[in-house]
């Protein structure tokens, strides 16, 4: 395996001129070959640094890979209209980004959302997406997964510390989690906070929610087979965490039917969305990876 080197923190402006930030995870000398870069998509209230263990893991391979942050988390700009955390004025963020880091072709994982927008990004832009690992979403979304979404993003209570934050989230997901370690509790809480004056923080713009505004009880979330269609003849990785309440197992399967090239892998003991940063994890979606181009 070639040496790895630091990730860079790379911005550019967006159309309407917000900031927005990539992780740039350089290939090393000598490494891979001309090998595909990599892009990672986190989900909706997530952040490139979700990302940092499977990156240093397939840059160690040789691969070159992006982690976006998406505008309104991570290290991009708020925005000071949360209507513009739009899905369709993400995709055009994302496909800046791309166009600043010069890839034109690339092997995509998403989580959630960002399996969402690779979908978006293969129907609309072919032939950019050359293999796809899907974390815990497929074309159709559990309606009362979203419901349980849409009660706590953006909705933090009072917390003094981060030692109380890993105790909220073990307390308030520890039951579909039942397969995270302590550590990897402390890590994903510290992916999802930030201390900052005396606070804990998240790491989103609470203005976020306003993107469930739409998820009602009466109402029934949009499909995206059509744009689930567009990944067919390409290498993917479906993944789903056995406890989760967005991608059923029915769902699962029908991807698998109408995608032949699609493998399908389990995450025993987690919910949606899998952390990715368990060791079993990251080696499988490596060596799916190596497989792609």
């Amino acid at each position: 395996m070639a040496s790895a080197q630091e990730p860079v923190s790379r911005y550019i402006r967006a159309a309407d001129g917000l900031r927005l930030h990539y992780f740039d995870y350089p290939a090393p000398p000598g490494g891979g070959g001309g090998a595909l870069p990599v892009v990672c998509l986190p989900g909706l209230a997530r952040s490139a640094d979700d990302f940092d263990r499977i990156a240093r893991t397939l840059q160690a391979d040789g691969r070159r890979i992006l982690a976006l942050d998406y505008r309104g988390r991570g290290r991009s700009d708020w925005d000071q209209d949360w209507r513009r955390y739009d899905f369709n004025v993400e995709h055009a963020d994302i496909m800046a980004q791309l166009a600043d880091a010069g890839v034109a072709q690339a092997v995509f994982i998403g989580t959630s959302r960002g399996g969402l927008h690779t979908m978006r990004i293969a129907a609309r832009r072919p032939g950019i997406v050359r293999g796809a690992v899907l974390n815990d979403i497929g074309p159709k979304i559990e309606h009362a997964g979203l419901l349980r979404i849409k009660r706590y993003v953006g909705k933090l209570p009072p917390i003094p510390s981060m030692r109380e934050a890993i105790a909220l989230m073990r307390m308030t997901a520890g039951v579909n989690f039942s397969g995270v370690s302590p550590q990897e509790w402390e890590d994903y809480a510290r992916l999802t906070f930030v201390e900052k004056d005396g606070k804990v923080l998240l790491r989103y713009d609470p203005e976020l929610s306003h993107t469930l505004d739409s998820v009602l009880p009466d109402v029934a979330p949009k499909e995206h087979w059509d744009d689930f269609a567009a990944l067919s003849d390409v290498p993917i990785l479906a993944i789903r965490g056995t406890n989760s309440d967005i991608l059923s197992p029915e769902v699962f399967d029908e991807m698998a039917r109408r995608a032949p090239r699609l493998e399908q892998a389990w995450v025993e003991g987690q919910g949606h969305a899998p952390l990715l940063l368990d060791q079993p994890t990251i080696a499988r979606i490596a060596d799916f990876v190596r497989q792609c181009p």
